[in-house]
């Protein structure tokens, strides 16, 4: 009898957790009143947060929804989350816009609205303008709301006179565009916007504008393990995201842990796309709020007050961002100020990013962390941005590999008074400006990078370092320039007649103003790419142009070369933690973040590399002759 009782106790148990895994359906022709079932469904998606709770599901429709999501619970675990998702098959668009509708025809093409105050609700981004630490508005405002014409963002201006009489930006790819225009005045009772929209008729087409601040954000810390998957997300009025302040993008986490991110569509965001990033708690744009002392010190006293709320491993971080496709954002496709940590981003298309280039400020790339500490970005492909990625403070035990970067106009990959150690291996640098690193303490592995690379010290910054994979801060220093090294990498630059330009060198020559000891060995110097006085056992190849050009058919991108004999000629070693050391700053090794030695044993395209075919690049058993390679 008591095994018996026992038995129907377990099954009665295991009954529950299954009755408490629920699915919850939402669709644009349910209604609120339902229950949420598959034949009942909610109209809103934040009708069904109010039941979600961990190990359930929300699946969504196709359809728009114009809502914020707010959850008001995250999941207990990475086996027991709260998922949102869309329905598979299913084009589910979350918007943070409204339709305007109403306009009147001012003049040739140039439309106004009326538009009381009380539609916005508690928000207006058309009484609200883009402000933050670091942020440079260039002279003017610029308010954190957008128009839209069938889903193409117009160009505000600061005058209605730039709106009646429209002149192209011809610093700009999209300079055609650039000539839809808008201006916008607001009073106490009302906001009117006038809009060029030139031939397009606004009562008959698609227009939207901003007006909710993100899409997906929790508006409390607490809110950990949840998979957010295939949805498409737009037109959010998102504000700068200063590391020194609250960070929220279109999709943002709020200082939370777990987080899946993946399979989305994120564009058109006014700043940024995905935020991983700190709350308002720890300080909100306090350098603004008080210029006496330097920003860096506020950053370190900010940093000091995120520890003291609980910032580990245990409550922050550790956040999948995989499978996205991010454009059109004027900051960032994806940032966060200390909450990436022990995160992976893997897999993400990121692509026009400041393409408008309206405002500028310190926190503008395809990828910008601050404090990236044991993350893993790989197999992203990054182009057509200001800066590819840029990895500032606190990059430590952090390792950027196999990533696609090109047609970046400032630089691939920015490394800002960092100290090390990160991993930078198996890429694809590709843009005019490859590598500028103001840190010290990086090992760059079997990349092949055909920019300039540059690289200084900063004597005048303390930035903090940690303990081996922790938060903990062991010490500050600021950057002496070198501790870096350069194992079997491909440098290929412009011939000899454009090798030197100023201080941006092709090849390692800038290395031989480094203070701190160097690591060099295995290296490739193609057309004019020359090495550092340290490197050993090299190849520099100066009349051999190997022809390297990226081709993009619209479904994939190929990669063209053709190296000469010496490079199937040339071995190089097997890079192993126990080759590379240990950082000097941080007396901290090259491994992986459960602290275990690491080998670079695959390559770009994770095929094995051994000692027998370990060749300089991100590739190994190439074809001789003329080599055409599919990377995306």
């Amino acid at each position: 009898m008591k095994r018996l009782t026992f038995n129907l106790l377990i099954l009665a148990l295991f009954n529950t957790s299954v009755i408490y895994a629920r699915e919850f359906h939402v669709s644009a022709k349910g209604n609120d009143t339902n229950d949420g079932s598959a034949i009942k469904p909610f109209k809103t998606i934040l009708t069904a947060v109010k039941y979600a709770f961990p190990g359930d599901t929300i699946t969504v429709h196709s359809g728009t929804y114009r809502e914020w999501i707010n959850p008001i619970r995250g999941g207990e675990s990475d086996s027991k989350r709260i998922v949102y998702r869309a329905a598979p098959g299913e084009k589910a668009e979350i918007k943070g816009s409204e339709i305007i509708t109403g306009w009147k025809n001012e003049k040739e093409g140039v439309w106004k609205v009326v538009i009381p105050n009380s539609f916005f609700r508690s928000y207006n981004p058309y009484q609200d303008s883009v402000f933050g630490d670091w942020f440079d508005r260039m002279g003017r405002i610029h308010h954190t709301g957008e128009v839209f014409l069938n889903g193409k963002s117009l160009y505000e201006k600061e005058t209605l006179a730039k709106v009646l009489n429209p002149v192209p930006d011809t610093k700009i790819k999209d300079m055609q565009g650039s000539i839809y225009t808008w201006y916008c005045e607001s009073d106490q009772n009302t906001t009117t916007i006038w809009a060029n929209f030139h031939k397009f008729n606004p009562n008959k087409e698609l227009v939207e504008i901003s007006t909710r601040r993100t899409c997906f954000y929790p508006d409390k810390p607490g809110i950990n393990y949840i998979t957010i998957s295939g949805f498409h997300f737009s037109q959010a009025a998102t504000q700068w995201a200063a590391p020194t302040a609250e960070q929220i993008g279109m999709i943002a986490t709020n200082w939370n842990k777990g987080w899946i991110i993946e399979n989305n569509v994120i564009r058109d965001s006014k700043c940024s796309g995905i935020t991983l990033g700190k709350e308002r708690g720890t300080g909100h744009n306090v350098w603004s709020a008080d210029k006496s002392i330097d920003g860096s010190i506020h950053y370190i006293e900010v940093t000091f007050r995120v520890l003291r709320n609980e910032w580990n491993k245990d409550h922050v971080g550790s956040h999948i961002v995989r499978d996205n496709i991010i454009f059109n954002c004027e900051q960032t496709g994806i940032c966060g100020s200390m909450g990436a940590a022990f995160s992976t981003i893997e897999n993400n298309h990121i692509y026009n990013i400041w393409a408008k280039r309206q405002f500028t400020g310190a926190e503008i790339a395809g990828i910008k962390f601050h404090a990236a500490v044991d993350a893993i970005v790989r197999k992203n492909r990054i182009h057509d941005c200001g800066r590819g990625l840029w990895f500032d403070w606190m990059t430590q035990g952090t390792r950027i590999s196999c990533n696609l970067l090109y047609n970046n106009d400032l630089e691939d990959l920015f490394l800002e008074v960092n100290h090390g150690p990160f991993l930078v291996d198996n890429n694809i640098l590709l843009s005019g400006a490859s590598i500028k690193t103001q840190s010290e303490g990086g090992a760059f592995v079997h990349n092949l990078i055909t920019g300039t690379v540059y690289m200084w010290s900063e004597p005048t910054r303390f930035t903090p370092y940690f303990l081996p994979h922790s938060t903990e801060i062991a010490g500050l220093s600021t950057i002496y320039s070198g501790d870096d090294r350069y194992y079997n990498n491909i440098f290929v630059g412009e011939g000899e007649k454009t090798e030197s330009k100023a201080n941006y060198k092709y090849g390692l020559e800038e290395y031989n103003k480094a203070e701190l000891p160097l690591w060099m060995n295995g290296n490739i110097f193609y057309n004019g790419a020359r090495p550092c006085k340290s490197d050993k056992n090299f190849i520099e190849s100066s009349g051999y142009n190997p022809g390297v050009k990226l081709v993009d058919t619209g479904d994939s991108i190929y990669l063209h070369l053709n190296f000469d004999q010496k490079y199937y000629d040339h071995k190089g070693e097997l890079i192993t933690t126990e080759l590379l050391g240990k950082a000097k700053v941080p007396k901290a090794g090259y491994e992986y973040p459960d602290g275990s030695p690491l080998k670079i044993d695959k390559d770009f395209f994770g095929h094995i590399r051994t000692v027998e075919n370990s060749c300089a690049g991100p590739f190994v058993d190439l074809a001789k002759d003329k080599v055409i390679l599919k990377v995306w």
